[in-house]
């Protein structure tokens, strides 16, 4: 998928997503339980890994952390300086 083809709709909502995770790695399972939709118009998650914002890495059997990626930063660092 190329950039282009991304959905930029939900750029404010990646942009969220992102925000919270940039604080630090967060457990897969909260990650899933507050961004996870089965709404197929709001597939925020989905959107932020296709893009390579973010990444899912196991770090120890039966853990894995959502971190944000180089990319991801500088997503947030590029659209949070843009007034609203």
């Amino acid at each position: 998928m190329s950039r282009d083809s991304h959905d930029h709709r939900l750029d404010p909502l990646v942009l969220d997503l992102i925000e919270w995770l940039v604080a630090g790695p967060r457990p897969y399972a909260e990650v899933m339980e507050a961004w996870r939709t089965t709404c197929a118009r709001l597939p925020v998650w989905e959107e932020a890994v296709d893009r390579g914002l973010v990444v899912s890495e196991m770090v120890s059997p039966g853990r894995v952390l959502v971190t944000v990626t180089p990319a991801g930063r500088s997503f947030f660092a590029l659209r949070r300086l843009v007034p609203c």
